[in-house]
């Protein structure tokens, strides 16, 4: 394991989770489902499969003065996560995420983001020395545009690259897209940025490219059961997905994104990291729940030399 400092900037939400056997259609109620209640947000479980696999990582994120923003802490700490960076809003409530996931593993979320949506540029320059001594920078988009913008614009100028996972699905300036080494959009997320739509290999090349040409070196577009297309540079590879029998794909994506930082602080390819980062997510959505099914580096490493399915 490598010594490289992670810093994730992000959302942290509590996630309350119905399964059912079907999602209900707009005006219908669905009866019979199970409920659970675990910690999710995509900044705060990219930060936790980060650690999870072995990663030293700074989370900067922001929580409302409540029960739920202190039970989240106490979560990230246990994990070995450094939590000094989350600052606590006495205006807002803590981020919270409904979640419903049918027995096909497929979802449909509604975010209330609370605090998250006053984590500002003025709370990144509260944490400015530990994104200065950071060597990747990781970031969503449940959290303001402009903050992100603003922390990527400062890591680009001490040279540090940065990853954003571009999800909730928005258009994204030439100028955020300049300041970053790497993006990693799925195949919504990539037809937004590139105006193409990917279904196969050859259009996730196009629309790598079209993104790319926007100033981003390295694309990397997750494309669920086909796998993922990686542009390093000017080469290109596909990356086969794990195949499993997928429950709930909750945070396979973020899973994705945390072990792939991993890799490259390790000084993986970008390859080699979303191989690993692959078979982490294919562990992830055989389980219910956010960070409640992120896989730990032992049980990676357990697939990894063929000892677990």
């Amino acid at each position: 394991m490598g010594n490289k400092k992670i810093l994730v900037i992000g959302s942290c939400n509590t996630d309350m989770v119905i399964k059912s056997d079907r999602l209900p259609i707009p005006g219908e109620t669905v009866i019979g489902g199970t409920f659970l209640m675990n910690a999710g947000g995509k900044g705060a479980n990219q930060a936790v499969a980060a650690a999870r696999q072995g990663g030293k990582v700074t989370f900067v994120s922001k929580t409302g003065n409540d029960v739920f923003g202190k039970q989240s802490i106490e979560l990230y700490n246990a994990e070995g996560i450094n939590t000094d960076f989350i600052f606590s809003d006495s205006k807002n409530s803590s981020g919270v995420a409904l979640i419903m996931v049918d027995s096909h593993g497929e979802n449909c979320i509604a975010v209330a983001s609370g605090a998250n949506g006053s984590l500002v540029p003025d709370d990144i320059e509260k944490a400015k020395n530990e994104l200065d001594a950071a060597d990747y920078v990781l970031m969503q988009l449940e959290i303001p545009m402009e903050t992100v913008e603003y922390a990527a614009e400062l890591a680009w100028k001490k040279g540090t690259p940065v990853i954003l996972n571009p999800a909730p699905a928005r258009t994204l300036s030439n100028k955020l897209l300049k300041c970053l080494f790497l993006v990693t959009p799925n195949e919504t997320e990539a037809e937004i940025l590139s105006g193409i739509k990917v279904f196969d290999f050859n259009s996730a090349k196009q629309a790598a490219d079209i993104i790319s040409n926007k100033g981003v070196p390295n694309v990397v577009i997750t494309m669920g059961a086909m796998g993922a297309f990686i542009k390093e540079n000017d080469e290109y590879s596909l990356v086969e997905a794990t195949k499993v029998d997928a429950i709930d794909t909750t945070a396979a994506g973020d899973c994705f994104s945390g072990t792939l930082v991993v890799g490259l602080s390790e000084g993986k390819t970008i390859l080699e990291a979303v191989k690993t980062a692959s078979k982490a997510s294919s562990i992830t959505v055989t389980r219910m729940g956010a960070q409640s099914s992120i896989p730990y580096r032992n049980e990676l490493q357990l697939i990894e030399n063929g000892l677990s399915k």
